[in-house]
């Protein structure tokens, strides 16, 4: 990595979001939490603030070493950030009565800057805070400020520090700040001097020789989903070390209908050397008597576990140079395990392989690390895998075994698969698959009357869930033309034994999540 920008993290809901909005300029963005600043080497080129929940003003503030930044690096600070270096500097900062929150305008442009340079006076930010910045320190000078506040941006005045120091009350990387990329695309290439070359191609290049350099001829084991993260993680690994990576699949009852043959007929498509295992029935035995979601997970995790033990011990019999395990984990998983406050409140257990590699005695190799979701789609493209895989929505690792609710059985999972398969065909059909996040059925364990011809029924009923978003941490549900949904229903009612009612989740998340359970 030539270059880079520092994120500081104070906890704020946004931090991703400004790294994320940062990378779609073409420079890479790293996040650290604001107490673990590493040594700034020659790749740093600027430090960004982030906000923050906390008060500058709470006894339990959180704080940074400002001597280990300003003077530095150039700085931009964001809302909490600006905040903690008006009142570390000596300014004055105070608890507003009313929290300012939502839309505002930067009504009062004070100075020509290159920082603000291609934003218009009268531009729309996005404001949300709780604290206001009543006087700047002496060392800085006014940019801008709005119809309520006076201090909206403002700078070190020239000379004051060996590297410029910009502070911004509002928040630009959320879309409502209608100039908010300008304004980063002036810190980050303007200010801080970036070339902006950290592209999809310049990725793969780099992570394929930093793979060779790291694995040189070991062999790595890798577990295969389907799903575009462990996908696009094993083209990579592949790309580096070719058939050094072996590949398992499991099929553990619980996939999409014909899922299992077709994505393993796309992995030897694309080379990789894969091994199927079909484990439905130990998954299904397994599961036997359980609706408990928390429990279903964990048996599902434990069985997964145990198949995939059994076979990676039987190619390690036949492979002794296997060192390695890969694994899928993107970026968002790294932040949380780094998080400002620790690993946040637990809504639901997530499906992992825990415990792997200390039991089969391997090492861990994660190409996508640092990469958000978004990021691993447009490597996967730069790496021809399949689009039927880059563009696939996020599936849940448990699969259909959390889309069932109560109880899992072979009967179940046919009715399910045979009512999703009819909702994800039509979305293809009616061109709405790329225009959704995310879209599944699930079986409720609800029966209803129904009549068809002159007969009377008493069956199941089934829920379509489809939500937009951008990573899944908040979703709005989607709109689709009625004449799709009645086209849906009609076709699973009439063709899937077992089923005679459909409806449609319109909940949004928060405070309903994506899946069910």
């Amino acid at each position: 990595m030539t270059e880079k920008i520092l994120i500081l993290d104070f906890g704020s809901q946004y931090t991703q979001l400004i790294a994320r909005r940062i990378r779609e300029l073409n420079v890479y963005s790293e996040i650290v939490p604001f107490n673990k600043v590493p040594e700034l080497d020659d790749t740093i080129k600027g430090i960004i603030l982030s906000g923050s929940p906390f008060s500058v003003a709470d006894e339990n503030a959180l704080h940074t070493d400002l001597d280990q930044l300003i003077g530095q690096r150039p700085v931009l600070g964001i809302c909490y950030g600006a905040q903690y270096i008006a009142k570390q500097m000596g300014g004055k900062v105070e608890r507003s009565l009313k929290r300012e929150y939502g839309k505002a305008e930067l009504s009062r442009m004070f100075q020509a800057d290159p920082f603000l340079a291609d934003v218009p006076e009268g531009s729309q930010v996005w404001m949300s805070h709780g604290d206001t910045i009543m006087e700047i320190p002496e060392q800085f000078e006014l940019l801008a400020g709005t119809a309520h506040v006076d201090v909206a941006a403002y700078k070190s005045k020239a000379g004051a520090f060996a590297q410029p120091v910009y502070c911004i009350q509002f928040h630009p990387e959320v879309s409502h700040s209608l100039d908010g990329m300008t304004v980063l695309k002036n810190f980050v290439k303007d200010i801080a001097g970036c070339d902006a070359e950290w592209t999809p191609a310049a990725f793969v290049e780099e992570t394929v020789q930093s793979l060779r350099d790291q694995l040189g001829d070991d062999h790595v084991l890798m577990g295969l989903s389907g799903g575009v993260d462990s996908t696009v993680a094993a083209s990579l690994l592949h790309e580096a070390i070719g058939d050094n990576l072996v590949c398992i699949f499991v099929d553990n009852g619980l996939l999409r209908k014909d899922e299992f043959e077709e994505v393993l007929h796309s992995y030897k498509d694309m080379g990789l050397r894969v091994v199927g295992v079909d484990a439905k029935e130990a998954f299904y035995e397994e599961l036997k008597g359980i609706s408990d979601p928390e429990q279903k997970r964990k048996v599902i995790g434990r069985v997964f576990i145990e198949v995939f033990e059994r076979e990676a011990l039987k190619l390690e019999e036949e492979d002794r140079a296997i060192k390695w395990l890969g694994q899928g984990t993107i970026y968002p998983d790294v932040i949380e395990s780094v998080s400002v406050h620790g690993p946040s409140v637990t809504i639901k257990s997530h499906h992992n392989v825990g415990g792997l590699p200390e039991m089969l005695n391997l090492k861990i190799v994660e190409p996508l690390r640092m990469l958000f979701k978004d990021e691993v789609r447009l490597v996967g493209t730069e790496l021809e895998v399949p689009q039927a895989i880059v563009s696939r929505h996020p599936f849940p690792g448990p699969g259909l075994g959390i889309r069932i609710l109560g109880d899992i059985t072979p009967e179940k999972v046919r009715m399910l698969q045979e009512a999703d398969a009819i909702y994800i065909n039509n979305l293809r059909k009616f061109g709405l698959y790329d225009e959704v996040w995310q879209a599944g059925t699930i079986l409720l364990p609800v029966q209803s009357v129904g009549v068809m011809g002159d007969e009377r029924t008493y069956e199941k009923t089934v829920a379509l869930r489809a939500v937009n978003s951008r990573d899944g941490m908040t979703a709005e549900w989607s709109r689709f033309p009625h004449d799709f949904l009645a086209t849906v229903s009609s076709e699973i009612i009439n063709n899937v034994k077992g089923i005679n009612r459909v409806v449609y989740d319109i909940s949004t998340k928060p405070p309903s999540t994506i899946e069910w359970e």
